[in-house]
């Protein structure tokens, strides 16, 4: 069986009871009228971004083709809302970034490459979660910002912000505001204190950057609108986003050896391009997550 739980705007505490396998109102995505997780499933999470739905879908449908049964509950949020849920066990799996999920378990942790910074995670984990095999794409944060500025404030690099950053507003999700790896870790790290932070959902960072409603952006350099509008993603000398490799993040007593084995197999052919490529088409050409998804399994051979 495959379910569907939509999520978007509704509070964590419907959230929680249908994790727990309540009756609920979501529509199951086969028929409706689902009873939420069933005994027994997998349970896939994504953020509240096109990104981690696409990859969520990509897991998930892996799973399915070998006969895991799969339940969805996307856009649930940011890491401060679903990590909880993994922890205890509402969430199976959810498609983590290495150094992100690093940063929330140890803001003090020094960046490092991939295989360094996983062995970073496996340490702080707590007992019951696990990391599986990354992938070698990797989608990291950046501060972004328009040709036009970049030209204006001879912007090339991350460090050629501070002297003029407090000119700039910087806008991204709420908590890229407190995060190490976001403006805590700007001024720390490069002496960058923007004039002004404005809190943005995710989709509206782009258009707000071509408005001039903000000069900087936080996003992310798989986003294909960075090309598209030709912005300039500044560089990170200090590497202070660190590695950023998608890993499933799972609940090791809720994931068998079956849903491991397809789990580790997407992440060995999933790469920062074909990722970067399958976003364009769900973000820019506004295909279905679901059905990009189940096509590039189908031509990896993975379904």
């Amino acid at each position: 069986m495959r379910t569907r739980l939509a999520l978007i705007g509704l509070p964590l505490t419907a959230v929680l009871l249908t994790a727990c396998g309540g009756s609920d109102p979501y529509e199951e995505e086969e028929g409706g009228g689902g009873d939420g997780a069933s005994a027994g499933s997998v349970v896939i999470g994504s953020a509240d971004f096109p990104e981690s739905t696409l990859l969520a879908e990509i897991y998930g449908r892996a799973m399915e083709a070998e006969g895991v049964d799969v339940t969805y509950q996307l856009n649930i949020g940011s890491r401060e809302v679903y990590y909880s849920q993994i922890e205890s066990g509402n969430l199976s799996v959810f498609p983590e970034y290495n150094g992100a999920i690093l940063a929330y378990l140890d803001e003090d942790a020094p960046t490092g490459g991939g295989e360094e910074t996983n062995q970073r995670v496996t340490e702080a984990l707590p007992e019951g979660l696990e990391i599986l095999d990354s992938s070698s794409a990797e989608n990291k944060d950046s501060v972004t910002v328009t040709r036009e500025t970049a030209e204006e404030y001879g912007l090339s690099s991350l460090a050629d912000l501070a002297g003029v950053a407090g000119e700039l507003t910087l806008g991204g999700p709420p908590e890229f505001e407190t995060r190490q790896q976001g403006v805590v870790g700007l001024a720390e790290v490069y002496g960058v204190e923007f004039g002004e932070f404005r809190s943005l959902e995710v989709a509206l960072l782009t258009q707000a950057l071509l408005d001039g409603d903000i000069q900087a952006a936080n996003l992310f350099t798989t986003d294909p609108q960075i090309a598209v509008e030709d912005f300039v993603v500044l560089e990170d000398p200090e590497n202070l986003f660190g590695a950023q490799n998608i890993t499933p993040l799972v609940n090791a007593e809720q994931v068998d050896d079956t849903a491991r084995a397809a789990l580790n197999a997407v992440s060995a052919a999933l790469t920062t391009e074909a990722l970067t490529e399958l976003n364009e088409r769900v973000i820019v050409q506004n295909e279905n997550a679901a059905d990009v998804a189940q096509e590039w399994l189908e031509q990896e051979g993975l379904v």
